[in-house]
């Protein structure tokens, strides 16, 4: 893989982190540095007109200093005092602050909001406990318990009462299913104890394809996870409350925005507003199965008759197919602690083992549970009621024990999606820094949260609710396919990765997983070809489309990077003199240069000799881009600075080291950032410059990637646009970008 596509900052296993957008070199690339920087300093007759006496001084504190300060209030506001000529206590804002009353008043609203941000060190401590991560992670499996068994009996019961003797070995079925994909997990996690998902997993043991295969299934299973979770609770409420049928797809998308605002505020905020339903629904589920065990117990366990059914189809292979994979959707989400690990305190892998183990243990108890507490009391799906509102009348009336349950039952099933908002982002980081999506969705945003993954997530389900009209029964049919896919996907990776290492145990560790793969394999198989006219197609369909556009985004990716990689001949060196460039090498590229407008704020000047000049470089990597962009400064024959903008401080040394392998041509200072913003701190050194200096002309150079196509440009970073548009507005400020064509 290429350097600019690889894990930047990161292990092999793990999501990309705060400064996962700048990658490291690759010991390749290093040599070509170091032989470029030689040819910097062999091509110059004069290099101290590059290192001449700057008109100022770079070093203006770091940003924020080091006692760093949590933000004040709710604005990303952190206390200065080396940053230029301030008074002691003023506060520098770290974002880009809208201009107007209007638009300060709705930073300050999503403060309130979203909270203030974190620091990129605060990290480590955005981890869940065990009793935390478990309704975190495991409200999607748990909750599937109200629609599972559902969905299993109303394709039997097409088949009349004879269908309906079928459920308890349909059901059999499903819990061993259950207990070998919850096994093979398990030996997942042994595997990958940074995090392993189907994503990781199939890429490693399988191939770029099959990963991507696993991903595409992962991600539609996590879209239909949100709208299913929440269609699933709309109708436990319409349930209890018929006359709120009619406004089903309001209620829901009013859920997507409040999961929406809750993830926004980071990991550890989602989990303390989502444990109590998850608990209460546990309590709930264990309420009624236990009360309604001892009320069969008074009669002996003898079942109630079932109502008359309609016959509408004959007892077959391909009716108790679509039961068995119908019934299988109450497994969705079982996979979401795999792909967590990361986010568990430490020991990670083996609280991780542990949750999952306990995860599925309830699973199963309340599955078997529920099939056998429907069979006893003669209960079938009926449209306009839930089997487990029908259950929990049955058993305690409409009394209170009635609501806490539909309750409990409603709330749950619509913050179940929350396990999906914690796996959809870090997979979708995840195949950004693999080059496989745009590198916007590896950026972290002030809560320590893939914010961007979060907002498309939110999007994509609300979309599918709306459009299915918030009706479980009509999305049911798409959502197995995807989420079996990718288990089958995992679990035959699993296989090849037990035989390649060949460990202690390993061949145990491969039979569990060859287990769970191939029943996997048998669900997803079952549910395309049975489903396929109901909707699974419009799941395949979009697998392959995810397939074609993550491949040509690759692509892209490839191709820039092998644009922008350091070649010794091909960077724009600098002139000797100021008589021009060096004989048979080509004049600098004629930038686009925009100079702010004179408004009296000291652009008087006449006649050049009034100009003072300091060129400010910002380099966000030593490219081609970067170092054309060095040399077209030097080439002016003006003092240079060079402003890098660090986003951890290992990725500051990081950085330094590489300047100093170049050669350290030019003056660096490296700006600190520790909340991630990249435009706010470099436009405040920039007017701390100026304040030291008012009658300095600045020219600020900006590299800037041009795309050939403009769809392309979305996928590289905007910086060079929004550092022209917050600099523009102040004086004697010149905006020059270098712009690098693909």
């Amino acid at each position: 893989m290429t350097d600019a596509l690889s894990r930047g900052g990161v292990g092999p296993a793990g999501p990309p982190g705060p400064a996962a957008g700048s990658p490291g070199l690759g010991e390749e690339q290093l040599r070509v540095l170091r032989r470029v920087g030689r040819e910097w300093g062999r091509v110059s007759a004069a290099p101290e007109v590059w290192r001449r006496a700057l008109p100022v001084d770079p070093d203006l504190g770091r940003f924020p200093p080091v006692a760093e300060i949590q933000p004040a209030g709710f604005g990303r506001l952190v206390s200065i005092s080396a940053l230029g000529p301030r008074t002691a206590g003023e506060q520098v804002d770290t974002e880009e602050l809208p201009a107007g009353r209007l638009g300060r008043a709705g930073v300050r609203a999503r403060r309130v909001l979203l909270g203030a941000a974190l620091k990129s060190s605060a990290l480590v401590t955005e981890r869940m406990r065990k009793a935390l991560a478990l309704p975190v992670l495991s409200a999607d499996a748990l909750s599937s318990v109200a629609y599972g068994p559902e969905a299993m009996l109303a394709v039997l019961v097409l088949a009349g009462t004879a269908g309906l003797t079928y459920s308890f070995p349909v059901a059999a079925a499903i819990v061993f299913l259950m207990f070998a994909v919850g096994l093979s997990y398990r030996q997942t996690i042994r595997a990958y104890p940074h995090g392993g998902g189907s994503y990781i997993v199939a890429s490693d043991n399988l191939g770029p394809v099959p990963g991507l295969m696993a991903a595409a299934g992962l991600m539609t299973d996590y879209i239909l996870t949100v709208a299913v979770s929440i269609a699933s609770g709309i109708a436990a409420i319409t349930s209890a409350l018929p006359s709120l049928a009619s406004a089903t797809v309001p209620m829901g998308v009013g859920v997507v925005i409040l999961l929406l605002a809750g993830n926004l505020r980071g990991v550890r905020q989602a989990g303390s507003l989502f444990a109590a339903p998850t608990y209460a629904f546990i309590v709930a589920m264990f309420a009624l199965i236990a009360f309604g065990l001892a009320d069969s117990a008074g009669r002996g366990f003898e079942p109630r008759p079932a109502p008359a059914l309609a016959v509408t189809e004959t007892v077959g292979l391909l009716l108790i197919m679509r039961a068995f994979s119908s019934g299988a959707t109450a497994m969705t989400g079982i996979e979401a602690i795999s792909n967590a690990v990361p986010a568990f305190k430490p020991v990670e892998w083996r609280n991780a083992r542990t949750t999952l183990t306990w995860m599925v243990s309830l699973l199963i108890a309340m599955f078997a549970g529920i099939v056998v507490l429907v069979h006893l009391a003669g209960v079938v799906p009926r449209e306009q009621e839930t089997v487990l509102s029908q259950l929990a009348r049955l058993s305690f009336g409409s009394g209170w024990m009635y609501v806490f349950i539909q309750a409990a039952t409603a709330a749950v099933l619509l913050l179940a999606a929350n396990t999906a908002y914690n796996d959809f982002p870090r997979v979708l980081s995840l195949l950004a820094r693999d080059g496989y999506a745009p590198r916007v969705f590896m950026r972290m945003g002030d809560r320590l949260a893939y914010s961007n993954g979060i907002v498309l997530l939110s999007l994509a389900a609300a979309l599918v609710f709306v459009a299915f009209d918030g009706l479980t029964g009509a999305l049911i049919p798409l959502y197995a396919v995807g989420v079996f896919l990718a288990f089958t996907l995992s679990q035959t990776g699993m296989v090849v990765h037990w035989w390649r290492l060949r460990d202690r145990h390993w061949r145990k560790s491969l039979f569990f997983n060859a287990t769970g793969g191939l029943l996997s394999a048998v669900v997803f198989i079952t549910a395309g070809i049975s489903k396929f006219t109901s909707g699974a197609w419009v799941a395949i369909v979009a697998v392959v489309l995810f397939l074609l556009v993550t491949t040509r985004i690759r692509r892209h990716y490839e191709a820039a990077h092998a644009a922008l990689r350091l070649h010794p001949r091909s960077i724009e060196l600098p002139a000797h003199s100021a008589e021009g460039p060096p004989a048979g090498q080509p004049p600098p590229l004629a930038p686009e240069t925009r100079a702010a407008p004179a408004d009296g704020n000291g652009e008087d000047e006449e006649v050049p000799e009034e100009i003072h000049h300091l060129s400010v470089v910002a380099v966000a990597a030593l490219d081609l881009a970067g170092m054309r962009a060095l040399a077209y400064a030097a080439s002016l024959q003006q003092p240079v600075l060079a402003l890098h903008i660090g986003l951890t401080e290992e990725e500051a040394r990081r950085f330094r080291g590489y300047w100093t392998l170049w050669g350290d041509h030019l003056p660096l200072e490296i700006v600190i950032s520790p909340y991630r913003a990249v435009v706010a701190p470099l436009v405040h050194y920039i007017e701390a410059l100026h304040r030291q200096h008012p009658d300095l002309t600045l020219t600020v150079i900006l590299p800037e990637i041009v795309t050939r196509h403009r769809r392309h440009q979305l996928l590289h970073s905007r910086t060079a646009t929004r550092l022209r548009r917050a600099l523009r507005p102040l004086p004697k400020i010149v905006i020059t970008t270098v712009p690098f064509h693909l």
